[in-house]
């Protein structure tokens, strides 16, 4: 050791001792709490309480257990909060009270400064591997009574947006193991791709086919606002055990407050992120986008935003990226998040607010028809409505040239279907119908598959090729 290194660290140690005294002398606010006024319909509203919006409270009365609240607005100095949980039982009067927020103490060999209490009282919610394997609710408790989680630790729900020159380009195909997609709606590695339907056309078994054969590193599920008894439903009878051990499902149904259903969309995706940033693919499916919108029209219409199209205030239209742009390929390449959304088109109107919001942000969109699915067609995928945004830079040219001469000898088929049913036409009078015609049957045993039966982006593309006459 040299001579001069010791009153280096003598002077070091003397400057820690300083601000540990100067921490134990320094005068800090007191935490404030505030008091429940009012309760309406979906809004609590707290007198006394100046805390940022997004941060989290507990409303506290004796006698009830706490009620767990985030601040969604405020005016003047009344703050508007919304329960994550039952508020029956609660009184006017109760305590309303923030989240605690630690203070750091100094550290050794930093330079002093002020010490103030965390201005993050968001939520923080558990993360790692420890989730893998299990089904959680929105706050990262365990659902399926199989004790409590190991290996993981708390991150902040809300991240930091990727600067959009440091995500890598989609280059990559993905294998999804649906021959429809594979072959004329081929996905790439970190697209957002959209699944637009009514109800009961099949989105969720549609799902449940690429959680079972998509190639991913980890599969997370969130299915927020759907039917509570599809949770058990999809991961027995769709994941199954070898699924379920390399997924995380997060569960938020339809009967859970709207800001549980929100946090559950925003807690998957944060899951994702935490996975794809430590270099793994992940695929994200999400069921549905339009519940989550749906949730946000609650919160927003609760707290007096005047509605706009069809009843959605315009935060929901601002909701809807800010939601979908944190999947996609990460940081120079490290890891990527493919992320299916489903839409609820209702009444099957494809120019639902919803839908036409979700279809310009999304990387792509897949179209289901209920007149496919009512004709026994599965996955009732109708090809000539879909669209992937990015098949042009992860497909070959011949497999584009096939997926093309497809898309216009179906067409051409579909067209003259009317004609060829009551038989109006003769063959012979038009070479492209007659090719259409006789190629119909092959073309039809393509697009249908059996949900138990994957097929490989190697095979789709072969067979598909000799549908057309291209192999």
């Amino acid at each position: 050791m040299t001579t001069t290194s010791v009153p280096a660290k003598l002077q070091a140690w003397q400057q820690y001792l300083n601000d540990l005294r100067a921490f134990a002398n320094a005068p800090l606010a007191l935490e404030t709490q505030g008091t429940l006024v009012k309760v309406a319909g979906l809004v609590l509203e707290a007198a006394g309480i100046r805390v940022p919006v997004g941060s989290v409270c507990e409303v506290r009365m004796e006698g009830q257990p706490p009620v767990q609240a985030e601040v969604v607005g405020f005016a003047g100095d009344r703050a508007y909060l919304m329960p994550t949980g039952e508020v029956h039982g609660l009184a006017s009067g109760a305590r309303v009270v923030p989240m605690s927020s630690p203070i750091q103490p100094p550290k050794l060999g930093q330079a002093s400064h002020p010490w103030r209490r965390s201005e993050d009282r968001s939520l923080h919610l558990p993360m790692g591997d420890g989730l893998l394997g299990r089904v959680v609710d929105s706050h990262g408790r365990p659902m399926d009574r199989r004790g409590p989680l190991q290996t993981v630790h708390n991150e902040p729900l809300v991240r930091r947006p990727i600067n959009a020159m440091d995500r890598d380009p989609v280059r990559l195909p993905l294998d999804t193991g649906v021959r429809a997609i594979n072959s004329m709606l081929t996905v790439g590695r970190g697209q957002r791709i959209g699944l637009f339907a009514g109800s009961g056309v099949g989105k969720s078994v549609l799902l449940g086919m690429m959680a079972r054969y998509t190639q991913a590193d980890v599969i997370v599920v969130g299915l927020i606002g759907e039917r509570g008894r599809e949770v058990k439903e999809f991961i027995e009878d769709i994941l199954g055990a070898e699924g379920l051990a390399r997924s995380v499902v997060v569960a938020a149904p339809a009967d859970a407050p709207p800001l549980t259903r929100m946090q559950g969309a925003s807690y998957a995706t944060a899951i994702a992120e935490h996975f794809r940033d430590r270099g793994q693919h992940v695929l994200l499916l999400m069921d549905s986008l339009t519940r989550y919108a749906m949730a946000q029209r609650e919160i927003a219409l609760a707290i007096g935003e005047p509605p706009a199209t069809k009843g959605y205030p315009p935060s929901c239209f601002a909701k809807l990226p800010q939601l979908v742009e944190r999947s996609g390929n990460g940081l120079n390449g490290v890891g990527s998040i493919t992320a299916f959304y489903t839409v609820l088109s209702e009444g099957d109107d494809q120019q639902d607010p919803i839908a036409d919001a979700a279809r310009a942000i999304l990387d792509g969109h897949i179209v289901l028809t209920r007149e496919l699915a009512e004709s026994g067609h599965y996955p009732a995928i109708d090809v000539e409505k879909s669209a992937s945004r990015v098949m042009h830079n992860v497909a070959s040219h011949d497999h584009l040239d096939a997926a093309r001469r497809f898309r216009q000898m179906y067409a051409r088929y579909n067209r003259s279907r009317d004609l060829l049913q009551i038989g109006a036409y003769a063959p012979g009078q038009d070479p492209e119908l007659d090719a259409a015609v006789r190629a119909f049957p092959a073309m039809r045993a393509l697009l249908q598959q059996d949900m138990h039966h994957g097929a490989t982006l190697k095979d789709s593309v072969a067979q598909m090729k000799a549908t057309v006459g291209l192999g």
